[in-house]
């Protein structure tokens, strides 16, 4: 707070309780002149007369007990413009205060994951319950509370892992994060094969691994020989991908972008780039393996009570 505010609040301060003060010290006593208390000549209904007594003793002391109770409060705690208060509080201390003493208790409850493999803390329900609330505290917001995921969010009940589905590859993406990049090849494709190059790829790359895919196929049979001049590096000869670069088994059905042409030709000529965040800095090694145990959990069999998503 800058000094001209501070200033202006402690006028402010000032000003309201010499204002209560002085209202009361006038209203509470009687002035030589005053008229009697049943001189108003408020009458009705022939003998019904309005009084003009002043409140008692007593209720006028309440109102200046109440006013050294806010001088003693504002001496205490802070409010009287930049003055810190003689007890020292303040909202950011009392925060911090609760957050550890809370922090603490989930420290307590979370110990015995600590360090812990994910496969292992699976087996445990009460764990699998923890890391369920965990990912729909944090992980929710992308993958959706049954983790089945959206438009470039992973279902993450199926067997289906661009980086991998092992127990520690899983909590790998969770702790650290993952940077999914999908280059850009419109301008190449269309270098190497004409205006057609982009819509010739994604013609093979549906029916990549099909037997009889690229019978009677002319565009499929065009966009493999530009496939296997650009996409093999990531994806591979047979389109199964690499899960060491996070690049997608094109030959499994799922389509992370969706599959419509028009989504196709987006990814293979504009790109993609998909962030998964590293939780380990924002929650905690601990609370990213429960997290992570509850997740692999959905696609390899076990899922805590209560829970109504599963493997697909």
């Amino acid at each position: 707070m800058t000094s001209g505010w501070s200033i202006y609040v402690i006028a402010l301060v000032v000003l309201n309780i010499v204002g209560c003060v002085a209202l009361l010290w006038w209203t509470s006593r009687r002035r030589p002149g005053d008229p009697a208390p049943t001189d108003t000549s408020h009458v009705w209904d022939g003998d019904l007369t309005e009084y003009n007594k002043p409140l008692p003793k007593w209720w006028i002391n309440l109102f200046y007990i109440t006013i050294v109770f806010a001088i003693g409060y504002l001496a205490w705690f802070p409010g009287f413009g930049s003055f810190a208060g003689s007890s020292g509080w303040t909202s950011a201390k009392e925060h911090d205060a609760e957050k550890a003493s809370e922090d603490a208790k989930l420290e307590k409850a979370f110990a015995p994951y600590a360090g812990q493999p994910i496969d292992k803390i699976a087996q445990d329900p009460k764990a699998l319950a923890l890391g369920k609330a965990i990912f729909g505290n944090n992980c929710a917001t992308c993958h959706g509370s049954t983790a089945q995921g959206a438009t470039g969010y992973p279902n993450l009940t199926d067997k289906i892992w661009h980086w991998g589905g092992s127990p520690d590859q899983v909590l790998e993406t969770v702790l650290n994060g993952r940077q999914g990049v999908m280059p850009e090849w419109g301008t190449v494709l269309t270098g190497m094969g004409g205006a057609g190059a982009v819509d010739q790829v994604a013609a093979y790359v549906r029916v990549i691994g099909k037997p009889d895919g690229m019978q009677n196929n002319f565009l499929a049979a065009q966009g493999k020989k530009l496939y296997e001049g650009v996409c093999v590096a990531c994806h591979g000869v047979d389109g199964k991908g690499n899960v060491a670069m996070g690049a997608p088994d094109l030959t499994d059905g799922y389509w992370l972008y969706g599959d419509s042409t028009e989504s196709l030709r987006q990814t293979i000529a504009n790109g993609r780039h998909g962030v998964m965040p590293a939780w380990a800095p924002i929650i905690g090694d601990t609370r990213s393996r429960l997290a992570a145990a509850y997740v692999w959990s959905l696609s390899n069999g076990a899922s805590p009570a209560g829970s109504n998503a599963g493997a697909q």
